[in-house]
């Protein structure tokens, strides 16, 4: 996104890794149904330093749905294909209401 961009170019590699969050709103131009909306919110993170892995991503979702949807809520990673990104995953988050029956 923009936002990374400008942050890369603006950070001193030379003082250390880089870690952010931009969150957002998203608009796109889809017809609304039961499960689209033309508008929605979106949470980005970018880090760049030696060693991280897809563990400290797959622990960094786990967290933050677990803060944003309940402790008890269970997660799940899926390989996707994104063309901007690889690798990449998307997350499943299980109903609050029916805890994923």
């Amino acid at each position: 996104s923009p936002v990374q961009a400008r942050t890369m170019e603006q950070h001193d590699f030379e003082k250390g890794p880089l870690s952010m969050v931009s969150p957002g709103k998203v608009y796109r131009r889809d017809d609304d149904d039961a499960t689209h909306s033309h508008q929605f919110n979106q949470l980005e993170g970018l880090v760049i330093d030696k060693h991280v892995t897809m563990a400290d991503l797959k622990g960094t979702l786990e967290l933050t749905a677990k803060h944003f949807f309940g402790q008890d809520r269970q997660t799940r990673l899926r390989p996707s294909f994104f063309p901007f990104t690889e690798p990449s995953v998307e997350m499943d988050v299980s109903c609050f209401k029916c805890n994923g029956a």
